[in-house]
């Protein structure tokens, strides 16, 4: 199936909570799991850090003859081309020192569907408080197919 005749969700249509980009990801795998299970094939997940850790970001990339990037937290366009998302979101690393030089975790999005689970502790201050609010629905424990009790 070419990817023009995919079912693609537009941006506005996704669940989505600022900060919590491993969440709004997994809403979106779970939206092609009902739509259409047979694109889960092809789609990864894309964790984006470094050595240190000190910073990440997650995005759904569809990969095919014309891969594209789905990432809710980006100005570009929703899906975008890898190539464009590479040249204009990820940029050159040069200038940037080594310690913060870009590593990417890659995960099939059936197993992140299945695995994924948080309990959103990194989110809280250690008084309990909030750093950002979090998304509406429950935190994620345990994927269930939808035969499973």
């Amino acid at each position: 199936m070419a990817l023009e005749e995919k079912i693609k969700p537009s941006r506005e249509k996704c669940e989505y909570t600022s900060c919590y980009c491993e969440e709004n990801v997994w809403c979106l795998c779970e939206f092609f799991r009902r739509e259409d299970a047979a694109q889960l094939e092809d789609m990864f997940i894309v964790f984006i850090s470094n050595e240190n850790r000190t910073d990440y970001h997650v995005v759904l990339l569809q990969a095919s003859s014309s891969s594209v990037v789905y990432d809710l937290d980006s100005e570009l366009p929703f899906p975008c081309s890898l190539k464009r998302y590479s040249s204009d979101a990820l940029r050159s690393e040069r200038g940037i020192r080594p310690a913060y030089h870009r590593k990417f975790r890659v995960v099939p999005a059936h197993s992140f569907l299945l695995n994924f689970a948080s309990d959103r502790s990194h989110m809280k201050n250690s008084d309990g408080s909030w750093k950002m609010p979090p998304p509406p629905l429950p935190p994620h424990t345990h994927y269930r197919e939808p035969d499973e009790p």
